[in-house]
């Protein structure tokens, strides 16, 4: 039933001669099926009213005409409907199920039959509200205002419009058996409608669920650099014009450091880019595995991170870089290519007072470069 339920949860496909979503022969198929299970247990309800009409009958309150005819033409309104379903009909409608018409059709076929044998008109009356309440389950706000009005409609004429007695048979043992079934199956559909709602409810929160995971993996797509796993540029730049507000707002430190991987070109050149790709994932892994929890990571471009040192000084931000820059040169580069080595150099400065972004990184930039220039494999404070 949870399957079920979740096909029965809403309309995919597209109002008619609007645009719809392309599906594909196995969705198709899978919907068909959905529709079939559906109708066979519309098929199966009917099967079990003529049983007990045939006891009414067999109690003489009713005819064995009336539960054949009963039961003939909602299997025969059972069978129209699948036969349209396997021709593809109702895939033209945004409700492939198409509920509001066919719980209309049954409501119209209930108050025919409660007018032809109103004897025994409990029976149809009940199904009248079962109909009614599976119908609700999906249809819109106002299509439900429309099967209302025609349930509406049909019962004035039925109660308004007639002086037939609506009856519940209960003179005899076989009436009082029959009329106690139908209480039975109606309250036993209620209590199905109940755990398909229930389903639903299921379905519903479980699809939740994924889509928050599914929103919250787009996020953080949107936030890592899909080689390394480092913030990417936007959002690292992000978090730095954060930190300098924090720092404006509490009067606290930060220090920002520039590092490149030494001669990363020679790297690509000389082993190749997959070995490039390997080694920039490896020392963003070393640098993950030796920052603390506040500080953050990011791919500036290329070769190139930017990290972020809260609440660090100069000359403490120094000794960190140092500690890193010595980790990343005794790692076994050796691993990815025989005689393979790979350094870093970086440039650390702290945040002024009223300082930009851009002033900032220009200022560990060219403490960048002046590592650079002095043979690279080393730290320089700006």
């Amino acid at each position: 039933m949870g399957s079920a339920a979740s096909s029965f949860l809403g309309p995919i496909a597209g109002v008619l001669g609007g645009d719809r979503p392309k599906l594909t022969a196995e969705r198709l198929a899978l919907r068909a099926r959905q529709r079939r299970q559906i109708q066979s247990m519309i098929a199966a309800c009917y099967v079990l009213d003529a049983v007990v009409l045939l006891i009414y009958a067999r109690a003489g309150t009713t005819t064995v005409g009336v539960a054949a005819g009963y039961a003939l033409t909602g299997l025969a309104l059972v069978a129209i409907y699948v036969l349209l379903s396997e021709r593809g009909f109702h895939e033209r409608f945004r409700d492939h199920y198409l509920v509001t018409p066919q719980s209309a059709i049954n409501m119209v076929n209930l108050l025919v039959f409660t007018y032809i044998a109103p004897d025994v008109g409990v029976l149809f009356l009940c199904n009248l509200f079962v109909v009614f309440g599976f119908g609700a389950l999906r249809i819109s706000a106002r299509q439900t205002a429309i099967v209302w009005t025609i349930m509406v409609a049909g019962l004035a004429a039925l109660f308004l419009g007639t002086d037939k007695p609506i009856g519940m048979p209960t003179g005899t043992t076989m009436d009082r058996l029959a009329t106690t079934l139908v209480f039975a199956l109606t309250i036993g559909r209620c209590m199905c409608l109940g755990i398909f709602s229930s389903s639903m409810q299921q379905s519903l929160y479980q699809s939740g669920l994924k889509l928050k995971e599914a929103y919250r993996r787009i996020e953080e797509l949107a936030e890592l650099d899909e080689l390394t796993g480092a913030f990417n540029r936007r959002c690292i730049m992000r978090m730095l014009d954060e930190e300098i507000a924090r720092c404006a707002r509490n009067g606290s430190s930060c220090a920002v450091a520039l590092i490149d991987l030494d001669h990363f070109k020679r790297i690509n050149d000389v082993y190749g880019h997959p070995t490039g790709d390997e080694t920039l994932r490896t020392f963003a892994i070393t640098m993950f595995a030796n920052l603390r929890s506040i500080d953050r990571f990011g791919r500036y471009g290329g070769e190139e991170f930017l990290l972020l040192l809260p609440d660090l000084s100069q000359d403490q931000a120094m000794r960190a870089l140092g500690r890193l820059r010595m980790i990343v040169a005794d790692l076994d580069w050796s691993a990815f290519s025989p005689g393979m080595q790979v350094t870093i150099s970086a440039g650390v400065t702290t945040l002024r007072p009223r300082e930009s972004s851009d002033t900032l990184l220009a200022r560990a930039d060219s403490a960048l470069y002046a590592a650079k220039a002095r043979g690279r494999n080393r730290i320089v404070s700006a």
